[in-house]
Order: structure tokens, then sequence, then C-alpha cells
């Protein structure tokens, strides 16, 4: 998930169980603001960890490093306690009024543990187990960046700002529907750019319910009667239904993945569905075999899934999929799989195809994590490694394929 996302989370989550005010209001620094602040801090501080590959010429501690130590569930508990110290100093510093030590321990513990959770259910997998373990789990329930997702999050608190008072209550609410629904039509001018567009209509009926929530409160200001908390509560209720949600089209993605196992008989090594931009509806189905990775990309809400030109695709099943095939193994691949950079691309990569091929002597091995689906045809995916060997065996150059 992305940190701004996270960040939203830890506010939402304050105002929503922990009594928590804006963070910027009028109002004097006091124990309420400064819980938001808290768990706000607590929920964005383990991407903190991106600050690393800032000072390091090293491309693969994004696999090694990122969401590793501070994305632990078994370093959590030192983190809150440091930073409910560190906060404990500064509020006496500045003579706040502020919550006790045992409480900010839990504000940040709470705000740190919704970061991981929010990772974990990305397909990125996250390290919570380190350093006793460096495993990567991931629930592939939420795809990376999900707009949707942080404008549930996001939406609740700002229309508890537009209602907190009556005085240009109007005002309030029609520019804050104005700002989200351009907002809505540049998500949509994103997903048109990185391959993931989204539909007009669906455009139309977020601006429709954006509207619905930011204007129709303001009818007889009955919107001034509801807390604060209440707004928030509202928002976080209606985030865990979305991940709920996610969690059940998994499901159902998954069922036709093993449809497909089922109708070709593949030697399954490794299977999974993975949420693909821009709804909730998409998916990508991938079954990692001997031969090679097999992708059914599904639209949940069609019974015909999406059909793209494929390789080496085979035609005896109802469901519309590409097959990657491996590349035959060759001196050139032997080598490139010794080297301990590959080793740890392919330590990270769930479903990864490995192709060859030659320019002049020079012989061009690529490995591709399908995790990271191509969205665009003129871009290679996110993450795919490629190594030059000569003849010799001697290595010309190695990294990650950066999009032209």
């Amino acid at each position: 998930m992305d940190t701004i996302t996270h960040g939203i989370a830890g506010a939402l989550i304050a105002k929503a169980a922990f009594r928590g005010q804006d963070m910027l209001g009028a109002k004097p620094v006091n124990r309420e603001r400064i819980i938001t602040w808290s768990l706000m801090l607590g929920a964005i501080f383990p991407d903190s960890d991106v600050f690393r590959e800032f000072f390091s010429h090293n491309d693969l501690l994004i696999l090694t490093w990122h969401r590793s130590i501070t994305h632990s569930l078994v370093c959590l508990p030192i983190f809150a306690v440091a930073f409910a110290a560190l906060t404990r100093w500064f509020v006496r510093w500045r003579k706040w009024d502020a919550p006790s030590f045992g409480a900010l321990i839990v504000v940040y513990a709470v705000g740190i543990l919704s970061h991981i959770l929010l990772d974990l259910v990305t397909s990125f997998g996250t390290m919570v187990w380190s350093p006793v373990k460096w495993s990567r789990p991931a629930w592939d329930l939420i795809f990376i960046i999900d707009f949707t997702l942080s404008a549930i999050l996001l939406v609740p608190q700002i229309v508890a700002w537009v209602y907190a008072k009556e005085e240009g209550l109007r005002r309030r609410a029609l520019g804050s529907w104005v700002v989200f629904a351009a907002g809505a039509m540049g998500v949509a001018a994103i997903g048109m750019s990185v391959g993931a567009p989204i539909s007009t209509r669906a455009i139309l009926a977020a601006i429709v319910i954006l509207a619905a929530v930011f204007l129709l409160p303001a009818v007889r200001h009955w919107g001034l009667r509801v807390r604060l908390a209440s707004w928030n509560l509202a928002g976080l209720f209606i985030a865990l239904s979305y991940i709920g949600a996610a969690a059940y089209a998994h499901h159902v993605a998954l069922e036709r993945v093993d449809k497909l196992s089922s109708s070709l008989r593949l030697d399954v090594q490794s299977r999974g569905a993975l949420p693909f931009p821009p709804s909730l509806w998409h998916w990508d189905g991938l079954v990692l075999t001997p031969r090679g990775v097999y992708e059914l990309r599904m639209n949940l809400g069609s019974e015909t899934e999406v059909q793209a030109a494929s390789a080496g695709s085979e035609a005896d099943s109802s469901l519309s999929y590409r097959f990657y095939p491996d590349a035959a193994p060759n001196p050139y691949i032997e080598a490139a799989k010794r080297l301990p950079e590959v080793q740890t691309v392919l330590w990270f990569a769930r479903f990864p195809v490995t192709r060859f091929h030659q320019e002049g002597a020079v012989g061009v091995v690529e490995i591709s994590d399908l995790r990271f689906p191509q969205m665009r045809p003129d871009r290679p995916s996110s993450f795919t490694y490629r190594v030059r060997i000569a003849a010799d065996g001697t290595v010309l150059s190695q990294g990650w394929v950066r999009p032209r």
C-alpha cells in the first residue's frame, strides 16, 4: 500500500477508535490531537525503510530490505515503546497535555500494525517475521495502489470537517465535492495512461456517490448533528467491508484459476489470484508449472475472461489465457542463475519466467516475475532483471530493465 494511504488510514483509526481530533485544528494542541498525530506517524513509519535505498547503489534492496525490519510483528513492540518514549519527552518539553506513556504505546502499536496489515493484503509480500524468518507472506487482496480504498479512508474525515460547524457549511460541502469529483476524473486519466482504463459509467457513478456523501447531509443541516467519531467510524466500517469484499472476490478468482488448472491438467507448483486494477472485479490468475507460467486475466463481472495475444497459447479450455514458456536451458542461463543477484531475484519472485535471446555473441537472460503484470505492451514488467553474458561467460552487465 502507498505511504499516503497508510497515513490517511492511521488518522481515520485515531478519530474513529481513540477519540482523536483533526491534526490541524484551530484549538491548541491537546491529548486528542496528539493521539491522531501519533497514530498517523506510527502508520507511516514502516515505510521509512526506503530512505536506505536513497543512500545505496544496491538495486536489490527493494527485495531484501524493503518491508522487512520496520514491517516486522516481532519488532513492533520495540518501535511502539521507543516512539511512545520519544513522544512523552517531546510533549513535556513543549508543555502540552498528552496521553499517558501506556496509552501512547498502544496508539503507536495500532498505527504500526495497521501499516503491516494493509501491506499484507497486497501482493508484494511483507517480511512480518523478520529477523526471525525472512519469508514474504502476501494475502493478494488489494492492489498496491487502490484509489477506491484511499477515498473510502479519506472522505469520511473530510465530511466530518465539513459538518463540524454551521458557518460556511455549504461552501465547504460544495468545494469538497468539486475537489473529489476532479480527483475522480484525474484517477481515470492516470488509469488510461498506465493501461488500466476506467469506464465513463464508473466515473459518473463515483461523482454521483460523492455528491450524495458531501451534499445530502446539508439538507436541513442534519449532518451537523453527527459526531466526528461517528463519521470516521462509518468510514472505518466501510473500509473493512471493502477489504472483506476483496477477500470474497479473491476466493471466486482462485476458483477460476483452479478450473483452468484442472481443465488443462497442469502440474501446478504454485498458483494465485492477484488483484488487477482498476477495480475489485479484475484479477490476474497465475499458475506456475515446470514448463512456464499460465496467466488468466479475469473480469468477475463477465463470464468471458480478458484475452490478449499469447506466446504459445493452447486452445483446449473454455477459459481464455496466456502461456509464458520458460526458455530452454543453456550455458548462458545456467551462468546467470549462479549469480548471487539472480538468486536473490529468484528468491523474491513467485511466478518467474526466464527468457533468452542473443545479440551477436552476447547472450541476454531476462527473468520476469509475472506477479507484477505488464500493464502496457510498450513497457516491460516492473520486475524484469536482465543479465548480458559474453560467450566466454563474462558478465557484461546486469540490473533491472528500466521503462523507456
